[in-house]
């Protein structure tokens, strides 16, 4: 069964998007909601999106899994190639994937700084890159990173996790200023407090789950869908003058 697209500058039928990190939460809410607007989807990861996939087919639209472990940047260019051959070209890279390691600045050990940036940061600018070389021959392109609320705050206990989303804010104005003549729109999602996999521990911690509760205007956690309508948003004609912006969806934290 088909369901119909969104209409008017919000449509994103005939676009195809690639979304990494696409096999649960954040990745997957925001796949599924590209697709509900009419795009199809590559859906990448080191585990198959299988799950994924069959929402988005079930939606009526194309999707693939493009299998990659993004710790390293060898699949990049890959990645790329694979959705172009697989869907038929590429409109959206939303630079969804990503990992943590928490422990205290003095304890913290350099293979979990390196982990954390070279799949946070480093990864996400060379698929940018990748993918900004086929948006820029093509004259148009939609990139979306998937920055924090440590893009603009310190956090505690997450070094190299705060240095990667700060890097992220940075990236995503440094492409909108390179690439915003060249028809590509490079923005960022700031997610708040978000109840998924990456912040399980956070939840279980009673003490740390009501200091953030006590700060969130909302008071709640935020869903993983609550993130959909940003990126479908930011991913379409309707952000076409929005450029290197960090979009905060968090129940009004930052606002506190």
């Amino acid at each position: 069964m088909t369901t119909p697209s969104v209409s008017g500058p919000f449509d994103l039928t005939g676009k195809v998007a690639i979304v990494t990190g696409a096999n649960t939460g954040i990745g997957q809410a925001i796949a599924v909601a590209l697709a509900t607007a009419g795009a199809d989807v590559a859906c990448v990861g080191r585990t198959p999106a299988e799950d994924t996939v069959a929402r988005i087919r079930a939606l009526g639209r194309n999707a693939e899994i493009v299998s990659a472990d993004l710790s390293t940047i060898e699949p990049v260019q890959r990645v790329v190639d694979e959705t172009v051959a697989k869907l038929g070209g590429l409109d959206i890279l939303i630079n969804n994937a990503g990992i943590i390691r928490r422990a205290d600045a003095v304890d913290f050990t350099e293979a979990d700084w390196d982990a954390v940036i070279d799949t946070n940061l480093k990864s996400v600018f060379f698929l940018c890159q990748a993918a900004g070389r086929h948006m820029i021959a093509q004259g148009s392109g939609k990139i979306v990173n998937i920055a924090s609320m440590l893009t603009f705050q310190g956090g505690i206990r997450v070094p190299s996790y705060t240095a990667s989303k700060s890097g992220i804010g940075g990236l995503t104005k440094l492409l909108a200023n390179e690439w915003a003549a060249k028809g590509i729109n490079v923005n960022a999602i700031a997610p708040g407090y978000i109840a998924t996999n990456n912040t399980a521990a956070l939840q279980a911690d009673e003490t740390r789950n009501r200091s953030i509760l006590d700060r969130i205007p909302a008071g709640k956690w935020g869903d993983a869908s609550d993130l959909g309508g940003a990126a479908v948003f930011l991913s379409s004609a309707a952000a076409k003058y929005v450029q290197g912006h960090i979009l905060a969806v968090d129940g009004g934290w930052l606002a506190r």
